[in-house]
């Protein structure tokens, strides 16, 4: 496709875009509508989803799919290949945890991605672990291979991968069910009053971003629960252990956040100032958490599993400064 006039598509080897004003007879025409004249090779869903994750910009600002437009805006959207829908599986190494010919559970490292997706498509757990295990091609989907759960790229821990649809099938199911035990260790931000609590507030995509999440209004989001309790007070910190009862995105960290205590190195909903020194939370190579416990029934045995990792040297560094700072 070459350029055209005004609003008319023009194509890069690695994206389409469309940059035109909103003629005077369009004024009151929704955006994704509107997009959709332009762009009639995409479905209504595809669209809603470049306005949604910022590909589309009404004069300089990011609109909702529903918005209004009036004459003479400046509507700008840029529209990214698809992704192939294979996964090339790449060699890279593996901390293996468990391993049998059903189920496969790792130990991800801190700034790895679980699975590809907007920005990153290569280097991922889901391409290492297709090298790994050549049989999980096409298990549960084709570029999400064995991918049970997954775990944010900042954190590290215990993943579970499946190695055959069947076991795919009854591990997601237990997840489902809640029959899958997960415990995350993190250190957040100041001194937690509470013991233990629970933190029961639904979570939803935050209306003014789209990388966050955010306690959603009553009646809205996502019912999300996450139990917690101390495991150390240190300087200007706190350890905590916590369990989930759902597992929605960025779920502790939404949560602790909410509570006054966000975990130490997060960027997205963390402060600006923090107990722990710059040169200890670059060191992290994400946030401190970690996935450190995971207990299951194993799909085809029906054994349970229970596995532990320890806290990684990322955190380890900083619990240990702590632990000589006066309180």
């Amino acid at each position: 496709m070459t350029p055209g006039g005004p609003g008319t598509p023009s194509e890069t080897p690695s994206e389409t875009r469309v940059a035109a004003q909103v003629a005077g007879s369009e004024s009151g025409t929704r955006l994704d509508v509107w997009l959709g004249a332009r762009l009639p090779s995409l479905s209504r869903t595809r669209i809603k989803g470049l306005v949604e994750s910022g590909h589309v910009t009404v004069d300089g600002r990011q609109a909702k799919a529903g918005y209004r437009l009036k004459a003479a805006e400046r509507v700008e959207a840029r529209v990214p290949p698809l992704p192939p829908e294979t996964l090339a599986p790449e060699p890279i190494a593996l901390d293996v945890v468990f391993e049998d010919g059903d189920v496969l559970v790792v130990d991800k490292p801190a700034g790895m991605v679980t699975h590809p997706g907007a920005g990153r498509t290569e280097g991922t757990l889901a391409a290492a672990a297709l090298a790994h295990a050549p049989e999980m091609a096409g298990v549960g989907g084709p570029r999400r291979p064995g991918i049970v759960h997954r775990l944010d790229k900042g954190t590290s821990g215990l993943i579970m991968l499946a190695k055959t649809q069947r076991a795919y099938d009854a591990l997601t199911a237990a997840l489902a069910r809640r029959a899958v035990k997960r415990r995350y260790v993190c250190l957040v931000e100041g001194a937690v009053r509470r013991e233990r609590g629970i933190v029961d507030a639904p979570i939803g995509r935050d209306p003014r971003s789209r990388v966050r999440m955010a306690i959603a209004p009553e009646g809205k989001g996502k019912r999300a629960v996450t139990r917690f309790r101390v495991v150390e007070r240190l300087a200007g910190a706190t350890l905590l252990q916590c369990d989930l009862e759902t597992g929605r995105t960025h779920q502790i960290r939404v949560h602790v956040a909410s509570i006054g205590h966000p975990i130490v190195g997060d960027q997205t909903y963390g402060r600006r100032a923090s107990a722990v020194s710059a040169d200890l939370v670059a060191g992290l190579g994400g946030v401190a958490l970690h996935a450190a416990g995971l207990s299951f029934v194993h799909p085809v045995t029906g054994v349970p599993i229970d596995l532990m990792s320890p806290v990684p040297y990322r955190m380890g560094r900083i619990l240990s400064h702590l632990r000589c700072s006066p309180r």
